[in-house]
């Protein structure tokens, strides 16, 4: 049985040419301050979506197109640190939001930190060194002397969940909120199959071995390029032994005796959940 968590919610539709002329009442904007998105609590359910703000008085930087949805035209770009915002909005980082605002919302706003951050890193060419621009036929930017078309990266990661028996194994690495546990997770390397990905991350981090390894769902994670790919493995042999580097502790737990886990719709946490409630 195939998974496709709710939270992989299709930002945009990137249509291209870009549309012009769009009048100011049929524009989005989602706008970024150092690493955060601002956006609107009250009136509830809240968002990160604001009206033309060029026409209210807000400076910011140049506009980068996003893509359309529902006859709206999107659209983001920064605003400099110190810079006084509209009453009512304010800049929080991307995880955060959850809850806050609609989980389109949350797409959108992923996809324009994801989109802001391919136009800041090349804009120069990673062969020669001239500027870039962006093209006007699909997303990608091309460079100004030599021509080399450079396109956003996707960065492919697994993320696993092992059982054994009515076990699973969780892990927690040093860079988790303290006390978390979460799946073993790792990006893929050049050369490998995603199963090949998964022995290798589940023999690195914790020495066993698994098998039977099937597919779960996926999850875009623009922070800034993955994309989360979900399996289910069973435990073939071996005791945990953990790296010390990229884990810190590991072990079997039961369904009621879980410890603290991820937050929000992480397909690490679906993944966790939809063993709890034994659909997988």
């Amino acid at each position: 049985m195939k998974h496709h968590p709710s939270y992989a919610v299709r930002p945009l539709l990137p249509v291209y040419p870009e549309p012009v002329d769009t009048p100011p009442a049929q524009r989005r904007w989602i706008l970024v301050q150092d690493s955060s998105v601002l956006f609107r609590s009250e009136p509830a359910p809240g968002t990160v979506l604001m009206p033309d703000p060029l026409s209210a008085g807000l400076v910011c930087g140049a506009p980068v197109y996003l893509g359309t949805r529902d006859g709206f035209v999107y659209y983001v770009a920064e605003v400099s640190a110190g810079t006084t915002l509209p009453a009512g909005w304010q800049p929080a980082p991307v995880r955060e939001l959850s809850g806050k605002v609609p989980e389109g919302d949350m797409a959108v706003a992923s996809y324009a930190m994801r989109i802001l951050d391919f136009d800041r890193s090349t804009a120069f060419c990673g062969r020669c060194g001239a500027a870039t621009r962006p093209l006007t036929t699909e997303r990608a930017r091309a460079c100004t002397a030599c021509g080399r078309i450079v396109y956003p990266r996707i960065s492919p990661a697994i993320v696993v969940l092992i059982k054994r028996g009515e076990e699973i194994l969780l892990a927690r690495s040093p860079h988790f909120t303290p006390g978390i546990f979460s799946v073993i997770a790792g990006f893929n390397e050049p050369g490998e199959n995603l199963e090949q990905t998964v022995h290798r991350e589940v023999a690195e981090e914790v020495e066993i071995s698994v098998r039977d390894i099937r597919y779960f769902g996926s999850e875009p994670w623009p922070f800034p390029d993955s994309l989360m790919i979900g399996f289910i493995a069973d435990h073939a042999g071996g005791e945990i032994r953990i790296d010390n580097q990229e884990i810190e502790a590991a072990g079997w737990f039961t369904r009621e005796a879980l410890p603290s886990l991820p937050p929000g719709k992480s397909i690490s946490r679906a993944l966790i959940e939809a063993w709890r409630r034994r659909e997988i």
